[in-house]
């Protein structure tokens, strides 16, 4: 099993990632050693996750969603869907 996940970062940044390990992943992220990209913006807060059947699915929807603009992202957070 493996979860797509959105983190919101301390300035209200999103990030998007995968993992098969959710609640250690993030204790990662607010540990300061996880993603770059997160490492200088942490805490980090989990507003969203998806389970997939395995890395594959879920690293496609990854790209997918890191394909998107923030407010299409803000729709799933929020309502589960894209929207726009």
């Amino acid at each position: 099993m493996y979860f797509l996940y959105i983190l919101r970062c301390s300035d209200g940044s999103l990030y998007v990632g995968i993992t098969n390990d959710l609640e250690n992943r993030i204790k990662v992220h607010n540990a300061g050693k996880g993603a770059k990209y997160t490492r200088s913006k942490w805490p980090v807060v989990l507003v969203y996750s998806e389970k997939h059947n395995n890395h594959k699915e879920a690293a496609k929807r990854e790209s997918q969603i890191k394909g998107w603009n923030k407010e299409k992202k803000e729709n799933l957070i929020k309502y589960g869907e894209p929207g726009v």
